[in-house]
């Protein structure tokens, strides 16, 4: 899944491809991927594209009228420029959701891979109007979050910090896989609670939010292309994906929890201390 870094890049690429242009139309191939009708999709035909911001997850692609078109990309959907397009029309089989045409004849398309199709796209006058922006909490690389905003947070919170990292009201754009890098970063279990780090660890837990999404941002930012930008991600990671593989800081091997459906990475030795974390479906940590 795309998260605050790529999309991030994805950004900026966008709007250096099309700020200054005018969308000329944009084809709905998937029907379930628009979830909105007022205004309705045509509106955006015939607007002058301004840039393509970010709020956590989500891109904004705002016109000169107003007018935005906010996208999740969620587990599998992503976003490739392209020069011109063919003639013939689009299909509406396959992992094709959206096209975006600008008025050169270039513009994006809108993809989505698997069989969950969870991609979605919003036309609205306001992003706040799109309910997982408007219950977006702080952006971890944004000017406001502090050492002392992070203290506030975890202040008092039973949460686990891979919970709470990854829970976007929380902090906007941190996934599975950054979450796992910061805590690694940190030297903090995945499992400890957020209102039991003291002053040290908060700093530590800051310092590796800060340094993992800047790092990656800077390493999204030198690659093109989702395959490279999949790559370039995987090979930043230090224990996420690396489950039996070497800790790169320790030499430990980098062990798993699995879920239904995700799973995280850690190494023992650099954040529980030695011990094996239990998957929680057996709801015991092994000693």
């Amino acid at each position: 899944m795309p998260e605050l870094p790529e999309v991030q890049a994805l950004a900026e690429r966008m709007t250096a491809d099309c700020a200054g242009r005018t969308l000329t139309r944009m084809d709905v191939l998937s029907v379930q991927v628009l979830k909105t009708f007022d205004p309705p999709a045509h509106a955006l035909h015939g607007q002058a594209v301004t840039g393509v911001g970010r709020h956590g997850k989500f891109l904004d692609l705002a016109t000169a009228d107003g007018l935005h078109l906010v996208l999740h990309l969620a587990r599998a959907g992503w976003i490739r420029h392209r020069g011109s397009f063919p003639d013939r029309p689009p299909s509406r089989r396959g992992p094709l959701a959206l096209r975006l045409v600008l008025d050169d004849g270039s513009g994006f398309e809108v993809t989505e891979q698997g069989t969950t199709k969870r991609l979605a796209a919003y036309v609205v006058t306001d992003p706040l109007a799109v309910p997982g922006v408007a219950r977006l909490g702080v952006d971890p690389l944004g000017g406001e979050f502090t050492a002392e905003v992070l203290a506030g947070l975890t202040s008092g919170v039973r949460k686990r910090l891979k919970t709470l990292l990854t829970d976007q009201a929380v902090l906007a754009g941190i996934g599975n896989a950054y979450s796992d890098e910061i805590l690694h970063a940190a030297r903090l279990s995945p499992y400890a609670l957020a209102a039991s780090l003291d002053g040290e660890q908060l700093g530590r837990l800051y310092a590796g939010i800060r340094e993992v999404l800047s790092g990656a941002l800077e390493r999204a930012r030198t690659v093109a292309g989702a395959d490279g930008l999949k790559a370039e991600k995987k090979a930043g990671l230090a224990v996420h994906g690396r489950a039996g593989e070497r800790c790169p800081r320790c030499g430990d091997t980098v062990r798993s929890v699995n879920f239904a459906d995700s799973s995280l990475q850690y190494c023992p030795t650099c954040q529980t201390g030695g011990r094996m974390l239990a998957d929680r479906r057996l709801s015991r940590l092994l000693k």
